[in-house]
């Protein structure tokens, strides 16, 4: 089930629209919505601009920054330059109160329907953002320029997260121009440099012995 976080001052919409959206969860200001989004995996963000410990407007660039996640707008807020900001911040889609809920559950699932159809080729991880298609790498919202090895290396790892690879069968699928030698060293050189490029020493973990993988130590 998709799990929408609400991020709504007034307790009685926010139980409202938690019973209108089943799995939901509600943060009532922008500290709650912080922890919620760091403990949770959260498909949807419906965010109110007044809070009462800062600005929708505000936070909504942080958001996008870490997490791709679609945001649409719920608020009072309903001037022109308001939804203006708003779309130009960053959100998805904005919706002025009084709202329609039929129009706000169509509005939600257009958004969760884009964003399965444009995840396909994408990797997203604790604030990495890997888009294989359009060859565009993030990591916490910072592009990251990758060479075509270490775009197949991340591939190949991520697609394959939490297996051990061995070094033999990732010099075989990256190194694929019919060389007859690779020097073996060539892989430790290219997983380095990916480490480094996107701060992941956490992430590409070495099997000593073995090969490599892409996963927390804890997982």
């Amino acid at each position: 089930m998709e799990k929408i976080l609400i991020v709504e001052d007034d307790n009685a919409l926010a139980s409202g629209l938690c019973r209108a959206f089943p799995g939901s969860v509600s943060a009532g200001d922008i500290k709650t919505a912080r922890r919620i989004m760091s403990e949770n995996k959260i498909s949807l963000i419906i965010l109110d601009v007044n809070l009462p410990d800062g600005n929708g407007f505000d936070f909504l660039p942080e958001i996008k920054a870490s997490f791709d996640i679609p945001v649409i707008m719920l608020t009072a807020n309903d001037l022109e330059s308001d939804i203006v900001s708003g779309l130009e911040a960053g959100a998805d889609d904005y919706i002025t109160k009084p709202f329609s809920l039929a129009v706000l559950r169509a509005r939600v699932n257009t958004q969760l329907r884009k964003k399965e159809q444009k995840q396909d080729n994408r990797f997203i991880c604790d604030g990495y953002i890997f888009d294989f298609d359009k060859m565009e790498f993030f990591n916490k919202g910072e592009a990251v320029e990758l060479s075509k090895t270490e775009q197949k290396l991340l591939r190949i790892l991520t697609e394959n997260s939490g297996i051990t690879l061995s070094r033999d069968k990732l010099i075989d699928r990256i190194w694929t121009d019919g060389a007859e030698y690779v020097d073996e060293n060539a892989l430790s050189v290219t997983v380095k440099r990916l480490r480094d490029k996107l701060s992941a020493k956490e992430y590409i973990r070495t099997v000593y012995g073995i090969g490599y993988s892409w996963g927390k130590k804890d997982e």
